[in-house]
């Protein structure tokens, strides 16, 4: 289960709990014990989340950023690109042939 959907079900028992420990009587001590217990075991599982989220998102973004710089084109290699193939678009585009393949485009309906 993913941590954000295992936090939101936490969040919903947590708050089920806390309406059943309010409307308790309190004459039932053993029990509004267990349910108490119960709440706090559900709270440090949150809290628990919480901390493996943050260190998965600090480590998620290094790798992200690097990667981004790594892709595209380089201004070096925008001024490598040989111009023929450029040159050749325009005139290819008004004969109706594909530029790349040199064959002929297909009509549709």
């Amino acid at each position: 289960m993913k941590a954000k959907k295992a936090l939101k079900r936490l969040n919903k028992v947590e708050a089920l709990l806390s309406n059943v420990i309010d409307q308790f009587p309190a004459s039932k001590q053993e029990l509004g014990e267990l349910l108490n217990s119960a709440k706090a075991a559900v709270s440090r599982a949150q809290e628990t989340i919480n901390s493996q989220l943050s260190t998965s998102a600090e480590k998620k973004t290094q790798p992200r950023g690097e990667i981004a710089r790594r892709a595209g084109v380089t201004t070096d290699g925008r001024q490598s690109t040989p111009l023929a193939p450029v040159k050749r678009r325009p005139s290819a585009k008004r004969k109706s042939i594909n530029a790349l393949t040199r064959r002929r485009l297909k009509k549709t309906a």
